[in-house]
């Protein structure tokens, strides 16, 4: 076991948004965490990097209790979160964003190597290394910002709403991605809207409503789920 949640609660603001949420990641998988909007997906992620207090609950990593610890230790143990919306840095160039992401001691003595492993798994970006991020679309400012977190040489690498956003085009191939991040060895909890891309190459998904986890399985299970599909596939 990689990731332990267990019966974590946390708030946005002065309003509860978690309620006991538990759930596991196993080394070397795909999680997705899947419901509708404001059901409390992002404020998961946010509470496992540490940008939201755990108000009550565990959250332990590779055995050891991480519970409200701070972003920047989080990320020297090797937790990083893709954040919903990018937030790369526009004025700087295309390779100036991916350098951010090595600001650890062990990342940044890797950093050649990581670049080249990023150069090598999207070829636009070494293409457009000295563009300003600002000025790419948006499917590739979301490959940057997944390239940025490459370079921290994560463990386990969250995903905040991946295909947000996004030309439907872009959508397929944004989970494509995900799919070959995890088959070159990192872990990946995914946060998504769109039930059935996230669950089809998830090992484990879990269903959240109202900030509680409802229903759990296998991505496949739940895809043929009544209920899930009745409520989230229009099915």
């Amino acid at each position: 076991m990689l990731l332990d949640v267990h019966d974590v609660s946390g708030f946005y603001g002065e309003v509860q948004v978690l309620f006991g949420v538990s759930f596991t990641i196993d080394e070397g998988k795909i999680i997705s965490i899947v419901g509708s909007n404001a059901a409390g997906k992002s404020t998961i992620i946010k509470t496992i990097s540490g940008m939201n207090p755990v108000a009550s609950g565990k959250i332990e990593f590779m055995g050891q209790d991480i519970t409200n610890l701070p972003s920047s230790r989080l990320v020297e143990l090797g937790i990083i979160q893709i954040p919903e919306g990018r937030n790369l840095f526009p004025g700087m160039t295309v390779q100036e964003n991916l350098e951010m992401g090595a600001f650890t001691k062990s990342a940044s003595r890797q950093m050649k190597q990581s670049m080249e492993r990023v150069f090598s798994l999207f070829p636009i970006l070494f293409e457009r290394k000295r563009q300003m991020a600002g000025t790419l679309s948006g499917g590739e400012q979301q490959i940057v910002a997944i390239g940025r977190g490459l370079m921290s040489l994560p463990k386990l690498m969250m995903f905040d709403e991946p295909s947000h956003g996004l030309a439907p085009m872009m959508v397929q191939k944004m989970f494509e991605i995900v799919q070959e991040i995890n088959q070159e060895g990192t872990t990946v909890l995914m946060v998504e809207q769109n039930v059935f891309h996230a669950l089809s190459i998830a090992s484990k998904g879990y269903i959240i409503e109202n900030g509680r986890v409802v229903l759990e399985g296998s991505g496949p299970e739940l895809l043929k789920d009544d209920k899930v599909r009745q409520a989230y596939l229009g099915i």
